[in-house]
């Protein structure tokens, strides 16, 4: 499935709650349901600078060039935004994820419903998602 398709999928889910709160319970469950990050992948190193609660993200590239993301949170809301953008980006290759416009963000309404310091978090996130691709792409390169 294309990164195109992940996010309209996304898009048609939440289409049909209309409550904001209902929403939130949705990107909460999508958390629950992330597989849990290896515990020795809980560095410092890995933590997302800019994040009010704390995010911690992996990324390996896969023999066959895609990219495969792995995260966690100590905030579930956060928990369940960074396993919608892992859905959307992970298993795609470098070039896919910096050519990719992160559409359902704003489609779903998710940036205007967000504080401040959490859009930065949101932000923050995407941000290092590309840069783990710009480093996977310059390591092909050579």
């Amino acid at each position: 499935m294309t990164i195109n398709e992940k996010q309209d999928e996304i898009i048609d889910e939440l289409s049909g709650l209309d409550d904001w709160m209902d929403r939130y319970s949705y990107i909460i469950d999508l958390g629950n349901s992330l597989p849990a990050i290896d515990e020795q992948l809980k560095t410092p190193s890995r933590l997302i600078e800019g994040c009010q609660s704390r995010v911690w993200l992996d990324a390996r590239l896969s023999p066959d060039g895609k990219v495969e993301f792995t995260a966690d949170s100590d905030a579930i809301i956060v928990k369940g935004i960074i396993s919608m953008l892992i859905d959307v980006l992970s298993g795609h290759t470098p070039q896919e994820i910096l050519d990719a416009d992160l559409y359902f963000i704003d489609r779903i309404g998710l940036s205007e419903h967000l504080s401040p310091t959490r859009s930065n978090g949101l932000l923050a996130m995407v941000k290092q998602m590309r840069l783990y691709a710009t480093a996977f792409k310059a390591l092909e390169q050579k």
